[in-house]
């Protein structure tokens, strides 16, 4: 097995800027008001605690906001309905979530066109009146401020669109167009408040680079004091389609087209003008695969390769969205099974994937006043003020390899004695929920006693043993299966048995 070693005995402080719990992403606005939805997102923010929630459909006519009755009668005036809107936004603060502002997609009466995507047909044509267009913004942040007070709501992000460079989101991928919308709409929103953190283009992959070019310059000849620049990021390949499912490869994470170097080219487009240098960058979604329906998303393999995009997403953007939290979906339809490659951090059931403990254990990372002491391609390792310490080791591979390997951790301390080494592993034997599914023979609906076989091999297995110091350091190893995901925590721990209490007599250590 190979070995890789970990010395933090140097006491070298490393750049690792964590922001794994920035912001999360969901299907439509609409199904928020779904039970199961509200319940994965209840889960995923008791273990998570996401800061902010980003989905499509906000002006989707199963919203029902844009209310136009003219058709029947002419004196009607428009009105704004924002009865389900108040429901989804008091579930999402309810659990301790603010919202993520998509203005999209048209409402059917106020499109100009009848170009649809998805299975529920959201609009994605330019408004037939601009003018309509912005009091629909205006009258929603009025009314959300209203409701939920000034201070609250403009630090809700407001982003204008999603992926207008590709024709399916945005009739005719027209750019022009496209920028004409985000004017209106920048205008709309800093009208109600200057205060709101508007952004754009919400751009994915391929043509990304040309329009964020164009996006900075349209803004920098317009006065257009944009306060985020956002994108978004996947990383396989085309999918091959097969039945219901579209199976993709990973890209090498360091592929100049595709990976952290095309990430890093937004920053240096963004850094060109002097008024926008620094800008912020969020990345509004970011998965593996770009569909709803590939198997990767359910795999160990989608967690370690995750594992490692959560250590380097930060190094250019203060935000990211992970696209999706759970697997309530409907893009391409209701799904056949509750395994069927959905973008989910958590599969319908409430049943956690691999990649929904990649995000807690990065998110058990972060603690007050942490450092991080040793980072690489395999590993993040923080020191704590306490002295101690935690760590999460990846071993990602793009194509099945059987490499496994140990990682051994040499690490100073503040003063010798025992410690415990408590770890949490999530790899293909340990936590694999999809296994469990695929040997009972992949049931398209889990009867009580399936689910509960799952849910128990859904969760990290875990493990502690002691440590001990002498001369102010000491070393330790942390084993990771291929497609394994490990997190770690090393701390002081002083035993004060209870009277009699004599723990190697009970489990027969001493025995002669």
């Amino acid at each position: 097995m190979e070995k890789r070693i970990a010395d933090i005995y140097n006491d070298r402080e490393y750049v690792f800027n964590n922001h794994v719990d920035s912001c999360i992403g969901t299907g439509r606005m609409g199904l928020a008001l779904q039970k199961e939805y509200q319940e994965q997102l209840r889960f995923v923010q008791k273990y998570i605690g996401f800061k902010h929630i980003r989905g499509h459909g906000l002006f989707c006519d199963d919203m029902a906001i844009y209310q136009d009755m003219s058709a029947f009668d002419k004196t009607a005036p428009v009105e704004y309905n924002f009865t389900y809107l108040d429901m989804v936004m008091d579930f999402y603060l309810s659990v301790g979530i603010r919202p993520y502002l998509e203005l999209g997609f048209m409402p059917y009466k106020l499109a100009s066109g009848e170009q649809t995507i998805f299975y529920w047909k959201g609009n994605t044509t330019p408004p037939k009146d601009y003018e309509a267009w912005k009091d629909l913004i205006r009258a929603t942040l009025t009314h959300l401020i209203g409701r939920y007070g000034r201070d609250e709501v403009v630090t809700w992000p407001v982003e204008v669109w999603n992926e207008p460079n590709l024709p399916g989101f945005w009739y005719k991928a027209d750019m022009e167009e496209y920028f004409k919308l985000f004017k209106f709409s920048f205008e709309a929103v800093k009208e109600v408040d200057s205060a709101f953190k508007v952004g754009g283009p919400a751009v994915c992959g391929g043509s990304d680079k040309p329009w964020i070019t164009a996006f900075m310059k349209f803004c920098h000849e317009n006065g257009i004091a944009v306060d985020f620049v956002s994108r978004h990021h996947y990383a396989t390949t085309f999918p091959e389609r097969s039945g219901h499912y579209g199976y993709a490869e990973l890209m090498d994470p360091e592929n100049a087209d595709d990976g952290f170097p095309d990430l890093h080219s937004t920053r240096e487009i963004i850094d060109e003008y002097e008024e926008y240098k620094g800008l912020p960058i969020h990345i509004t979604e970011f998965n593996t695969s770009y569909i709803p329906n590939c198997p990767l998303h359910d795999t160990n393999q989608n967690a370690a390769y995750i594992a490692h995009q959560l250590s380097r997403l930060g190094d250019d953007n203060v935000a990211y969205s992970y696209w999706t939290f759970g697997d309530i979906f409907e893009e391409g339809g209701v799904p056949f099974t509750p395994f069927h490659g959905g973008f989910g951090l958590v599969a319908n059931g409430c049943i956690p994937k691999p990649t929904f403990w990649s995000f807690v254990f990065f998110k058990d990372l972060k603690a007050d006043n942490a450092k991080c002491v040793f980072k690489d391609n395999s590993t993040v390792v923080m020191s704590l003020p306490d002295g101690s310490y935690r760590g999460v080791v990846w071993n990602m591979s793009l194509k099945r390899s059987d490499n496994d390997f140990v990682y051994e951790y040499q690490v100073p301390a503040r003063e010798n004695g025992e410690y415990v080494l408590i770890s949490k592993t999530v790899d293909e034997n340990t936590c694999n929920p999809l296994k469990i599914w695929h040997d009972l023979g992949e049931p398209s609906s889990l009867s009580k006693e399936q689910k509960e076989l799952i849910l128990g091999g859904a969760y990290p297995n875990v493990n502690t043993r002691k440590v001990e110091f002498a001369a102010g350091r000491a070393c330790f190893e942390v084993a990771v299966r291929e497609n394994g995901v490990v997190y770690f925590e090393l701390k002081p721990v002083d035993t004060v048995p209870d009277r009699g209490y004599d723990y190697k007599r009970v489990m027969q250590y001493d025995k002669d």
